[in-house]
């Protein structure tokens, strides 16, 4: 049986698991690690696939991860973390510490990515042409796959950092420690504690409200730049932002308002009343996109 490893390595946290080719949607095994250092981030992926490997030898390994990342195997400094501003893992390589990429062919990507493409293989955007997944957590990123294949470079997309028109009732400078006010320093996890100085599940009534309507219209600028960019079929948002009691909803009632409104010729794609969805593949969306890539890796061997 070829069985395929897949990590993703996220802002806060790290899956790994195991899949067999055959049967790739179904993971065999998974784990959930912290994302601390490099050094011990690292060795807990190392330790879970020796363990893994023992019973269910492996033979492709999938990486999504955050980044920026480096992609393409014909650069130097190839599966590197590259400009991140996560404290401590700028300029890691990461392919190469991880011990399993020595010995079975792998494949890199960004972890909203991997997310796109998951969610376009097995979940919300399974039939769809194009899918853009974007997450809303420790930090902005979007990911997009056009029929499997997964739009992306050395570091980009990096849609996180496009410059928005700025909410008239928000006075907010931003946090992003290269921008500031770019959608991920205004609508980001630090930027909801920066901004009201708690988690929106804290807020009182009358600041939850303020912080839906502020934080959908940027989320909704991010939406339709990217419909605008690529055209998209569905767009799927996730992270911890988006757990916010009702924002999803605001998102879907201010896109209207920033496009100007169903039927504009230059935003066909976003009439669709399902164009702005959750993840279907939960937590495992980057997982599995990563899974999907190292299959086609088995499947060329």
């Amino acid at each position: 049986m070829n069985v395929i490893a897949a990590v993703e390595t996220g802002g806060t946290k790290v899956f790994c698991g195991i899949a067999s080719a055959d049967e790739p949607r179904e993971l065999l095994l998974t784990r959930r690690i912290p994302t601390t250092t490099p050094d011990e981030t690292i060795g807990a992926i190392n330790a879970f696939f020796a363990e893994a490997g023992a019973e269910h030898p492996i033979t492709a390994l999938g990486v999504a991860s955050f980044g920026p990342v480096n992609v393409d195997p014909s650069r130097e400094r190839w599966g590197w973390v590259t400009g991140t501003p996560k404290a401590g893992w700028a300029d890691t390589d990461l392919v190469g510490r991880i011990e399993i990429s020595r010995t079975v062919p792998t494949v890199m990507m960004g972890d909203v990515g991997g997310a796109a493409l998951g969610e376009q293989t097995w979940g919300a955007g399974a039939g769809l042409s194009r899918v853009a997944y974007a997450t809303i957590g420790t930090g902005v990123g979007v990911g997009v796959a056009l029929d499997g294949a997964l739009l992306h470079g050395n570091g980009y997309p990096e849609l996180g950092h496009i410059l928005v028109r700025r909410h008239p009732r928000d006075d907010y400078a931003g946090n992003c420690p290269f921008h500031g006010d770019c959608i991920e320093g205004l609508a980001a996890g630090p930027a909801v504690i920066g901004r009201w100085g708690t988690p929106t599940s804290e807020l009182s009534a009358e600041l939850l409200a303020e912080a839906r309507e502020i934080l959908g219209f940027y989320i909704a600028q991010l939406a339709a730049t990217t419909g605008y960019l690529v055209g998209v079929d569905r767009f799927v948002v996730g992270g911890g932002v988006l757990k916010t009691d009702g924002l999803l909803e605001e998102i879907r009632r201010q896109l209207p308002l920033v496009t100007g409104g169903a039927g504009v010729a230059h935003a066909a794609s976003l009439d669709d009343d399902g164009f702005l969805t959750r993840p279907a593949l939960g937590d495992y969306s980057g997982l599995l996109g990563a899974v999907a890539a190292a299959r086609t890796l088995v499947a060329a061997v």
